[in-house]
């Protein structure tokens, strides 16, 4: 019975916390917290159970109100929708355990507001994932931007401005995409994505048609940062309060990759894309560049959030690049990825939320190797998330580059091959500037006497421990990412 419903439930529960949080925050305002973990991680358990139920299964679709399309509203329950749907709800759950204690020093009079916040996000992300509406994607679209809004708003004096600033180009961004559904309903008089699918063949060359197709991919490479669409990003992350940053970044632009991958390549179909308009191929530059971009960015930081949202810039661009090859071993890289970073992103938002807890800042020039001796459980969380990052085997980063490389060697695309290859060592040279100056001692410090006994200074368990737990999955996940892979083969088209 519960599989049946399953498509409804787990974003319910984001729905109905989001609900419960205010009402029992009249009694006591700490509550909100420990609540909005419980719902997270209800959702989180029915998206595991959802997976391990669901693999290999015909697509589950859920009609509202026993009306099927065109007239009623579904939501569709495949390989791919449970598979994201575990990976951005696990990772939130682990995210708001590790904001019990920051949040007292970070939003302490916001709570009740914060937290209801996020479960809207999370049901707008939910959303996203599951419908297989174009119209009720742009609905939950907005849920989870507007809610991204607020969340980024509660930060530091700059924050308002940056979600200001990222309100402008979202808002930019939704109404290409709303304005691309309009044509797209005008030449097919449904929403519905399969019934558009079985459509596209007769009417591939209307123009109309393109028009929808360049102004929703616009619309949601807005929303998914690519590549120079990404400008509200760095501030947005940087100026965010730390929970709203490993939050945000590890899976925001992920859904809304997905949906890129949802609409192209369900909706549309890759081939027919190409034989109309060449932008798949537009598609690959633009990730090309924005790996290169935000890589180089990255090295020119000083402050570890923003350093890890320039990042953020160039992960994406390895996503994109990945399902825009337009091959089964390109999309499983992209899907890959879209887990590994998520994993590696939280965990290192994570570890540069714990140092502002315990030192006051994230600045990478006051990093020194007393870090390794005050933060050994946060330090070697970093090392494993950014070895991850660089694609270091047997981590999990590795696997998901592995599989792009093969995916770019199998289309002979040599240009891409380079720009993947120069981006890790990119990569290796901001991450290691860190682990040089936390695990090596500074040759012009002159030592005089025995050194100073330095404590262990570690945050609470409660932010330890995801953080490490993160750091650990990163390895698990590489040496067991076979059985993933041929899990994502099986959800491919």
């Amino acid at each position: 019975m519960i599989e049946s419903h399953l498509p409804v439930y787990i974003p319910f529960t984001f729905l109905a916390f989001s609900l419960v949080i205010p009402l029992l925050a009249i009694w006591k305002d700490d509550w909100s917290q420990p609540v909005a973990t419980a719902g997270a991680g209800g959702a989180a358990l029915l998206s595991l159970y959802g997976v391990l139920t669901h693999a290999g299964s015909e697509p589950l679709r859920y009609y509202f109100g026993g009306w099927p399309p065109p007239v009623g509203i579904e939501f569709v329950y495949d390989g791919l929708s449970a598979f994201m749907l575990a990976v951005v709800n696990i990772v939130t759950f682990l995210v708001l355990i590790h904001s019990r204690k920051i949040r007292l020093a970070e939003f302490a009079s916001k709570q009740m507001a914060f937290y209801s916040v996020v479960m809207l996000m999370m049901l707008g992300f939910n959303g996203m994932i599951l419908t297989g509406d174009l119209f009720n994607m742009f609905v939950f679209l907005e849920i989870a931007s507007l809610s991204g809004y607020a969340l980024i708003a509660i930060g530091g004096k700059p924050a308002p401005v940056a979600a200001f600033r990222y309100l402008i180009i979202g808002t930019v961004g939704g109404s290409l995409y709303l304005l691309g559904v309009g044509f797209l309903y005008n030449v097919t008089g449904t929403l519905n994505m399969k019934d558009v699918a079985d459509m596209l063949p007769l009417i591939a060359a209307e123009r109309s048609l393109v028009t929808a197709l360049i102004l929703m991919a616009v619309g949601i490479g807005i929303k998914s940062a690519l590549f120079p669409m990404h400008g509200w990003l760095p501030d947005s992350y940087t100026h965010a309060s730390s929970t709203s940053s490993a939050l945000i970044a590890p899976i925001g632009t992920k859904v809304a990759a997905y949906v890129l991958i949802r609409i192209l390549l369900f909706t549309f179909g890759l081939e027919q894309i190409n034989a109309v308009v060449p932008l798949t191929t537009i598609l690959g530059l633009l990730a090309c560049a924005g790996i290169l971009y935000g890589s180089i960015m990255a090295i020119a930081q000083f402050e570890l959030k923003r350093m890890l949202a320039y990042s953020s810039v160039a992960q994406i661009g390895y996503i994109i690049l990945g399902f825009s090859l337009g091959s089964v071993l390109g999309l499983i890289g992209a899907l890959l990825h879209v887990l590994n970073h998520a994993v590696m992103k939280a965990c290192l938002f994570m570890v540069a939320a714990n140092l502002r807890l315990q030192e006051g800042h994230s600045d990478i020039r006051r990093m020194d190797d007393s870090y390794r001796l005050k933060y050994p459980g946060t330090m070697a969380a970093f090392t494993l998330a950014a070895l991850s990052m660089i694609g270091l085997p047997p981590l999990a980063g590795f696997f998901s580059k592995w599989y792009l490389a093969l995916a770019v060697i199998e289309k002979s695309n040599w240009l891409f091959l380079v720009v993947l290859l120069v981006s890790s060592l990119l990569n290796a040279v901001y991450f290691f500037r860190i682990l040089e100056k936390v695990y090596l001692k500074n040759p012009k410090i002159q030592e005089t006497g025995a050194p100073p006994i330095t404590p262990r200074q570690e945050p609470p368990a409660s932010m330890l421990w995801p953080t490490l737990i993160l750091g650990v999955m990163l390895l698990a996940l590489g040496l067991g990412n076979v059985p993933i892979v041929n899990f994502l083969e099986g959800a491919a088209p």
